[in-house]
């Protein structure tokens, strides 16, 4: 994706080099309108052209003039073409389950406009040219979120996203947002659905943009997470009298995982140089600290390592031709291959939810210590009136819950498999399960960082008249300006769900002090 506007008022969709960021911003209508970028418009007619002549040849392709799957070697007539495509849509729309999100959805459509952008797939421009203008004018099929077994590729979700194009089934309607009849919202926003014509029913559906896309906007809240997990783990540190010495630089230039010094780093910058909270335990006769502070270099790097992989993975994803078969004009072939397999994005996918679940256990950990007296040498559940006030006693049951469902969550989707289409399709990656397995995780893991800034934050007060380093103090102060210091229980369920929206804010804060580092 390049070629942006002024002011990012415009993006054109090339097919080549869309990033997550931009998918995030699409996502979030922060970017529009889209349009097809020339050179990808001119890349997809090559394409037509030539399978248009390949059907007036009178021959015969798999998914253009057969039947699908099991039925390919069924002959379609030329007549038939279009009411092959048409059917094949409607007989594809099986999802179930609860929607997709509007945010979710647009980057779905997104991701399908791209990889159709690229000019392998023998259609129209005009198809690309629907979905963005679906997209331009904020009309979101709804695409329910089971169904899928990524491959070949998401049918059933994809198929309810050609479904809306071609003037039939559910969407969001962009005023009310409320589900109805497309057919209804296109005429009161006098769109005309599209005529699918020879192939572009199969390519609408045949793809991994789902997990792909549902992954991404996943990734880039779990960006965000490791970067708030070095801070939640600076203000326990702070909160449990810990060692600095653990992140000194000489020690991760002995092991070299990237993420392991950038996290060290982030430490540093966040506990500073001055701290009286630091100085007044500097002759302490603590040797060691627990691991889940002493080794948040090892652990929250290796979750950074990991994202990083993933990253990479989905955004080649993203810009990666993955319909079947594929069609390559200048070599005068058309091929039937497996790029619509979801493997590559449900393995990373899975290696990005068990990234992502250790950072909570860590992070559990800490809570652990910060309500454990033994471990704090603070009140009892940081409770100021221990036994009259439980304090944050179930605050760390409710992390342990999350951290226990995201170890379940993490069974990997990529080693399951069932046979399909009368077994024609025998192995299948279950990418979007992976997909949305890790939405989930990452919502959990907000979760918990929002529990550590509130044990952490109140240990921190519980600590007064020292004050924590500087960085820290303004995260203090940020959390306090709209979450006070508990001098008595009170709903704190309330007071997380507030943390977890403020959790943007307490990063921005945060990296005023110092620039924080996940790759």
């Amino acid at each position: 994706m390049s070629d942006r506007g002024e002011g990012m008022a415009e993006l054109q969709i090339t097919g080549q080099n869309l990033k997550i960021d931009d998918l995030v911003r699409i996502s979030r209508r922060e970017i529009s309108p889209l349009r097809l970028a020339e050179s990808a418009r001119a890349a997809m007619q090559v394409s037509r052209d030539y399978i248009n002549r390949r059907i007036a040849a009178g021959e015969v392709m798999y998914g253009i003039n057969t039947g699908f799957g099991a039925f390919s070697s069924v002959r379609i007539r030329d007549d038939q073409l279009v009411e092959l495509q048409k059917n094949l849509i409607r007989s594809h729309s099986m999802g179930v389950g609860e929607p997709f999100t509007r945010e979710q959805t647009r980057a779905i459509m997104c991701l399908r406009a791209n990889a159709l952008a690229r000019g392998h797939s023998g259609i129209r421009p005009l198809v690309v040219d629907k979905i963005l203008e679906f997209l331009n004018a904020d009309i979101l099929p709804v695409i329910p979120g089971q169904g899928s077994v990524g491959a070949s590729g998401d049918l059933a979700p994809l198929s309810h996203l050609a479904l809306a194009l071609i003037g039939e089934g559910q969407a969001w309607d962009p005023v009310t947002l409320k589900a109805k009849p497309v057919a209804e919202l296109l005429h009161e926003l006098r769109v005309t659905p599209l005529q699918p014509e020879a192939k572009e029913g199969l390519s609408l559906i045949n793809g991994c943009q789902v997990m792909t896309a549902v992954g991404s906007l996943a990734a880039a809240r779990a960006r965000d997470l490791l970067l708030l997990a070095d801070i939640s783990g600076a203000l326990s540190l702070e909160a449990l009298r810990g060692s600095r010495s653990a992140f000194d630089p000489l020690i991760a230039a002995t092991r070299a995982h990237p993420g392991e010094a950038l996290t060290a780093g982030n430490l540093r910058t966040l506990l500073g140089q001055e701290s009286d909270i630091g100085d007044s335990h500097v002759d302490c006769e603590k040797v060691q600290d627990a691991y889940s502070l002493r080794c948040m270099p090892a652990v929250h790097g290796a979750a950074k390592d990991a994202l990083r992989f993933v990253w990479r993975v989905l955004e080649t994803e993203a810009n990666s031709s993955t319909d079947n078969p594929l069609v390559f004009a200048a070599d005068n072939k058309v091929l039937s291959c497996g790029n619509f397999h979801g493997e590559p994005v449900a393995m990373a996918l899975d290696f990005a939810a068990i990234a992502l679940s250790s950072l909570a256990n860590i992070s559990e950990c800490r809570m652990q210590k910060l309500v454990n007296p033994a471990m704090s040498d603070l009140p009892a559940f940081l409770a100021p009136q221990g036994g009259l006030n439980s304090g944050h006693m179930i605050v760390q049951v409710a992390a342990a819950s999350l951290v226990s469902e995201n170890k379940i969550l993490s069974h990997p989707a990529s080693v399951d498999s069932i046979p399909t289409s009368a077994d024609k399709e025998d192995h299948v990656s279950m990418g979007t399960i992976a997909a949305r397995k890790f939405n989930q995780i990452v919502n959990n893991v907000e979760n918990v960082i929002a529990m550590e800034f509130l044990s952490a934050s109140q240990a921190i007060d519980l600590l007064r008249p020292l004050k924590p380093s500087a960085s820290l103090q303004k995260v203090q102060a940020e959390i306090r300006r709209k979450v006070p210091f508990a001098a008595q229980d009170r709903v704190f369920s309330e007071d997380i769900q507030q943390l977890r929206l403020m959790l943007p804010e307490i990063l921005s804060v945060a990296i005023q002090s110092g620039p924080l580092h996940w790759s």
